[in-house]
């Protein structure tokens, strides 16, 4: 191509054309001139590079390339563009990309690009492959999720093409009852898994879910077994195409199969009716059911006073107690003679026994069962003669020792024997003891000490 001798000024408006910065430089690489294109690389400040050499302007790593491009001179068939990274005043990176051309009298002109929006566009490559890796990831923990799920389930569960009707999966419960059919059941036609009568009302129970777009359910019967079992078909999609979730559900079987339904009845009538208040919780002591004679011994009307509510709230000593029956609970032990007293609605409270188990179901349960004192106490008869008093033999000490050392042995033995029953009640739960004790834990741990029961305490706790 020939090209006229062009002058300075359209020699200057080609090169702010082709290139973002423009260099001239002698032979050394000492740059002696410097334009940008306006309003780009304003945060290099490459006005200051007049007057310092090329090689100093970039980074470490490419002062290599700086070399080479000042080596080729300008050599046509040596001329390549090269990636180089200058150092802004704000300590950042900018990237350009440089070619080197000779303008004659031993002077070279560097013309550059600047490559931020090839590197934003880069970073935004990068990011988005990262993104789709994520995501990649997480729908393979999603499919080992849901094959998990699928093949331990206890129920036989197929995967069915809506359009032809085809098994494309089927788990291991499915190919265990389905045995008789065929090893192979992907691919075979889901009606051929039912009895001749039954594949009709498979067919249509597909279809309709398929136009309902709802959990539809019928009776068939599976091939190979006498007995009835429930299909339900639920349609969701997926690649684009409708598909059936199929499963089977003996009509037999239910939650406590082989038990008589006729026990669990009587059952429910003899906790009704039970001579002893009896009150159903769950873990946090929210009471589910009472009985009547829980209603009773509480002073209520109707169940619907106490349901709902906390059982703490009717103890007397509140959290305390609710504490110690917890903990008990909580580690599977049974709760059995438990002391305590009990506030009525309408205030009164009454000395009680309460002994209580955890019922290990789905949902774990606590079950009470409150006595009232007062009705076990014995009625005396006028003419029964009284027991005599445990503390009869303290009256042979009359005489022998101050009374004042007879009350004083007496009050310990009472504290000691108080301490000992509080801290069988809460496992050697000291803070719980003492507020059972109604004592301070300092004042506890001080009576501990003076009967020697800190190291018989301690070492049961090990």
């Amino acid at each position: 191509m020939k090209l006229p001798a062009l002058d300075s000024s359209t020699f200057s408006q080609l090169l702010g054309a082709v290139s973002d910065i423009t260099l001239v430089m002698d032979a050394q690489g000492v740059i002696e001139d410097v334009s940008t294109a306006p309003d780009k690389l304003a945060s290099l400040g490459c006005q200051s590079w007049i007057g310092r050499r090329w090689l100093d302007t970039v980074t470490s790593e490419s002062r290599i390339k700086i070399q080479e491009l000042l080596q080729s001179q300008g050599v046509p068939q040596e001329m390549r563009w090269r990636h180089v990274n200058h150092v802004s005043p704000l300590g950042n990176e900018v990237a350009l990309q440089y070619v080197v051309l000779p303008l004659g009298a031993g002077q070279l002109l560097a013309m550059g690009r600047d490559l931020e929006s090839l590197a934003e566009l880069q970073r935004r490559l990068v990011e988005t492959q990262q993104s789709m890796e994520r995501d990649y990831l997480r729908l393979r923990h999603i499919e080992a999720r849901y094959r998990v799920l699928f093949d331990t389930s206890s129920e036989a569960v197929l995967m069915v093409d809506a359009n032809n009707q085809r098994v494309l999966e089927a788990n291991l419960g499915a190919q265990t009852l389905l045995k008789e059919v065929g090893k192979r059941l992907v691919g075979k036609d889901v009606r051929e898994c039912f009895q001749a009568e039954s594949q009709g009302e498979v067919q249509s129970l597909l279809r309709m879910a398929l136009a309902t777009g709802r959990i539809e359910m019928c009776s068939a019967r599976v091939a190979g077994l006498p007995t009835l079992w429930t299909v339900s078909a639920t349609v969701f999609r997926q690649e684009g195409g409708a598909h059936c979730l199929v499963r089977l559900v003996s009509r037999e079987t239910s939650p406590e199969a082989g038990k008589d339904p006729q026990s669990y009845a009587v059952l429910s009538e003899a906790m009704a009716h039970f001579p002893d208040g009896w009150l159903l919780t769950d873990t946090a002591g929210m009471v589910k059911s009472v009985n009547e004679e829980g209603m009773a011994l509480l002073g209520l009307t109707a169940s619907s006073q106490v349901v709902g509510q906390n059982i703490e709230r009717w103890l007397l000593r509140g959290a305390v107690d609710w504490g110690v029956l917890h903990t008990s609970l909580r580690q599977q032990l049974p709760v059995r003679h438990f002391a305590t007293e009990v506030r009525t609605l309408s205030g009164v409270t009454l000395p009680v026994e309460v002994s209580a188990v955890c019922l290990a179901r789905p949902e774990p349960l606590y079950a009470f069962f409150v006595r009232d004192m007062d009705r076990r106490q014995p009625a005396f008869v006028a003419n029964t003669p009284v027991l005599a008093s445990p503390f009869a033999e303290l009256s042979q000490l009359v005489g022998r020792r101050p009374i004042k050392d007879i009350v004083g042995d007496t009050v310990d033995t009472i504290e000691r024997m108080c301490i000992e029953a509080a801290l069988e009640l809460t496992h050697n739960n000291r803070a719980s003891a003492a507020e059972m004790l109604g004592l301070s834990r300092q004042s506890l741990y001080v009576k501990l000490r003076r009967f020697g029961m800190v190291a018989e305490a301690e070492a049961e706790n090990t």
